[in-house]
């Protein structure tokens, strides 16, 4: 694979689901060849490995990943929630990682900012209520990938055929690099995802706070993951998404849960969410409606299964 990737990389885009890519390409933010990354054996599998955990190729399907991942509750609820039923038949896996901001000044060729190759972000002076909650950088867009930001409560590692396997939080940075939306080379590509075993009994939620119901990007997103065990909280994993040039993990958030009982402060928990935030002046909304969110997903996630009033598994 390594060969293919060296060549393929010199004459056009990779494309898998496509569903980033035909909208760029609509716009005219792609241009060009492109190499068809589908027919590669072993992507579009989810197989287990020798320590028990799993390998998710970088082909599976979104909706594969909310069906198959019973055991990652965090995790599948998430994929569950994504987009609409048809995007999350074709869309991948390592595509809702590697996708391109979602940000309008970007996807409009009209404009130029950094991460088109240009100087400045022209949504900071302009239309920017979407934009990050968290300034980190010279761009403003938060980064769109939802999967990304579940899988870095799981402490997942991504394998990368021409590169180093590297964890969740590597691949995307710090977020101070406005030009790029992920870690990447050019003649690197992520492969496959690689989680730990699961917990027995964990318990995970997802939330996403949007502007109408369905087929939305979120305003502010969370998730949570956690095991009890003997009425105590061994294992917490919040992740948020909406909020910065990055997915985050709230790792101060769960340091006020760990060890303690579920029915602990969770509202002095959540609000701890929005701590070292630095808002732009239009996404200061954001910061009461993370912490909400952050809520929700905690109380979820410690009071059982992620279900709705009628029982049924929660979208």
């Amino acid at each position: 694979m390594t060969a293919f990737i060296t060549a393929a990389a010199t004459t056009g885009e990779f494309r898998a689901g496509g569903t980033d890519l035909s909208e760029r390409r609509r716009s005219g933010r792609s241009t060009g060849p492109l190499v068809d990354l589908t027919g590669l054996p072993g992507l579009a599998e989810i197989t287990p490995t020798p320590d028990g955990g799993v390998r998710i190729g970088a082909l599976v399907t979104v909706e594969q990943m909310a069906r198959d991942l019973s055991g990652y509750p965090a995790l599948a609820a998430t994929a569950a929630a994504l987009a609409t039923p048809e995007i999350r038949a074709v869309a991948t896996v390592g595509g809702n990682l590697l996708q391109h901001t979602r940000c309008t000044y970007y996807r409009n060729p009209a404009f130029s900012c950094v991460k088109s190759g240009g100087d400045g972000c022209p949504a900071r002076t302009g239309v920017a209520h979407h934009g990050v909650a968290d300034d980190r950088g010279p761009c403003v867009a938060p980064h769109p990938s939802s999967i990304g930001m579940a899988l870095l409560t799981y402490d997942a590692v991504v394998e990368v055929s021409g590169g180093p396997a590297r964890t969740v939080a590597a691949l995307f940075g710090d977020g101070s690099d406005g030009t790029r939306d992920h870690q990447l080379g050019d003649r690197e590509i992520l492969t496959a995802i690689v989680l730990p075993p699961p917990l027995p009994g964990e318990r995970g939620a997802y939330e996403r706070a949007t502007s109408r119901r369905f087929a939305e990007w979120p305003l502010v997103e969370a998730v949570a993951r956690i095991s009890v065990t003997e009425g105590r909280i061994t294992t917490v994993g919040v992740g948020v998404g909406g909020v910065a040039p990055v997915p985050l993990r709230l790792v101060g958030v769960e340091s006020l849960l760990l060890d303690g009982a579920p029915d602990g402060p969770l509202a002095a928990a959540a609000a701890a969410a929005t701590d070292g935030l630095r808002p732009l002046p239009h996404t200061a909304y954001k910061l009461p409606l993370l912490r909400a969110v952050v809520l929700d997903v905690l109380h979820r996630a410690v009071t059982g299964p992620d279900q709705d009033a009628a029982g049924a598994p929660r979208p």
